[in-house]
């Protein structure tokens, strides 16, 4: 079976073609933007999530498409593969490596923009809801609690996340404990396949429709829209953000601690724990440099039994009453984007942060047995290095749900033996053409990395698929792609990471549905070729 291989003639030629299809399947055509259009840059970065890949000087797409019916989509897909055109798919636009809408490899492509793809219909008798690509997080929960206030979705915290993206590759948050991922609460969905057919879960089978759910479906085709299993989530929960001098050896000590009971504490408590520093006034007046550990939960009950359960787990942390909130579990995802001056829920159908976002770079671990005090402190001691409150270490926990599921029940491996996932992130607000402060920033976090090497997981090192990380490992696409053996072989550098042994799969998943590498980028599954 031959590979694809980008054949572009003109811009032009995909342009006609798209006109045509669309005309032929739908009464609209896709709103399209070129280079010379007024609107093709703000579209262009508009939902670019980290300013790095707004540069100039990185490739951009030659067309951008914000489809309006599904049937546009399979004209993308037919045009596409007819003129030799890679495609990019963005639904929120938060890939951490920027690969829905711009590409390392010098081929054409196009950019098919979800926006308008969001519909939520959610059905209460059954607790089940259709949310197409195209919506976010914050759209999902509006719309679920705009039916009721007793059913959740255990997806991420924040709320500008597309579904499409984010539900693909796994999805943690603050419920993954008691319910699992996003992806383990998926029970169907429609995609569009390389052949440009529409399939649902009894057509396109149970293997492809195990790949999308978690291991990245942008390698078997374009998710048009997900049916979720909700939740029972209470009318009240709970939640505290507070913060401590990790240079206290109370703190200290509590933090070793979280490493060994927050994935065992009861499921209906998660806490999410990060470290940045700050500036601080001492008691002279003088400002110094502190390093700030923060401690932020959600509890599905009240603060009684929050507090109850505190004072026994973490009483190092001397939680107070005055600092725990009840509220409504949607409300929960306000407080939690750090919106806290009263804002409605109408808040969570903006497509904006409340908080700035530089260009950035992140990475990720998982950590199976407590990391040694000596360690934390050089680990976090380097945060000392970057401005002020530009690094950041999160520590997500694992235990409960997760720890139930096997790791081959869908491509996310992350499971039992695991204590929780690091996350190591910087940012800086230099130009993102600024090529040498983005190397000084990349090389920070790089060395952040290289020093935990001995306190993670080992053989394979693996990292979260949502945490995209390119320093893992890319595919050849512009080198041999003609050895099925330098092709898996390539991939398996990172894609064992990422999913274990479920990367082999992945890659048998692939060569059925898609043999010609359709569908590929820069961290995408292959197929096995065969001549």
């Amino acid at each position: 079976m031959p590979t694809f291989k980008p054949i572009l003639h003109t811009p032009n030629d995909f342009l006609h073609c798209l006109a045509i299809s669309s005309n032929s399947t739908s009464t609209s055509q896709p709103i399209v933007h070129t280079p010379t259009d007024p609107s093709y840059y703000t579209t262009l970065n508009a939902n670019i999530q980290n300013p790095r890949f707004c540069s100039p000087s990185l490739p951009k797409p030659f067309t951008i498409l914000t489809p309006v019916h599904v049937s546009q989509v399979q004209a993308v897909v037919y045009c596409s593969k007819k003129h030799g055109v890679q495609i990019r798919t963005r639904s929120g636009g938060h890939d951490y490596e920027g690969l829905s809408s711009v590409s390392n490899n010098n081929v054409p492509f196009v950019v098919i923009d979800l926006i308008n793809l969001s519909s939520v219909s959610v059905d209460v008798e059954s607790k089940s809801a259709w949310v197409q690509a195209g919506a976010t997080l914050g759209e999902l929960y509006y719309r679920i609690a705009e039916r009721s206030e007793n059913l959740g979705f255990p997806a991420g915290a924040c709320h500008t996340v597309g579904v499409g993206g984010h539900f693909s590759g796994g999805g943690y948050g603050f419920l993954s404990r008691k319910h699992g991922l996003a992806a383990d609460n998926i029970v169907d969905a429609v995609i569009i396949d390389a052949q440009g057919r529409i399939l649902d879960r009894k057509s396109m089978g149970e293997d492809l429709f195990w790949a999308i759910r978690g291991g990245g479906a942008a390698s078997f085709g374009i998710v048009i829209a997900w049916k979720l299993q909700l939740v029972d989530v209470p009318s009240t929960v709970a939640v505290f953000d507070v913060k401590r001098n990790f240079e206290h050896d109370t703190t200290k000590k509590l933090v070793y601690w979280w490493q060994s009971r927050a994935d065992k504490v009861d499921e209906d408590l998660n806490i999410f724990l990060s470290f940045r520093t700050a500036s601080s006034i001492d008691k002279e007046g003088n400002e110094k440099i502190v390093l700030e550990a923060s401690f932020q939960a959600t509890f599905h009950g009240g603060v009684d039994k929050l507090l109850q359960l505190m004072e026994k787990e973490f009483p190092e942390l001397g939680l107070q009453r005055q600092e725990c909130t009840e509220m409504s579990w949607v409300e929960s995802f306000v407080y939690h984007n750090e919106f806290r001056d009263g804002e409605s829920l109408d808040i969570l159908l903006t497509r904006k942060p409340n908080f700035h976002i530089g260009s950035f770079k992140a990475k990720s671990d998982y950590v199976e047995e407590p990391i040694p005090e000596d360690t934390l402190e050089g680990m976090l001691g380097m945060l000392y290095e970057e401005a002020v409150g530009r690094g950041w270490i999160a520590l997500y926990p694992s235990g409960g749900k997760l720890n139930e599921i096997s790791e081959s029940s869908i491509p996310f491996p992350h499971r039992a033996g695991n204590l929780y996932n690091i996350r190591y992130y910087v940012d800086w607000d230099e130009d993102a053409g600024n090529i040498t402060a983005s190397k000084i920033h990349m090389s920070w976090i790089r060395k952040l990395y290289d020093y935990m090497t001995p306190y993670v997981s080992k053989n394979p090192r693996a990292t979260y698929f949502n945490f995209r990380d390119l320093d893992i490992g890319m595919d050849n696409i512009e080198g041999d792609t003609t050895s099925t053996f330098n092709n898996i072989a390539q991939a398996s550098i990172w894609g064992i990471k990422y999913f274990k042994n479920n990367f082999y799969k992945l890659v048998h998943v692939k060569t059925r549905v898609d043999p010609t590498n359709f569908f590929t980028d820069e961290q995408s599954i292959p197929p096995l070729l065969s001549h």
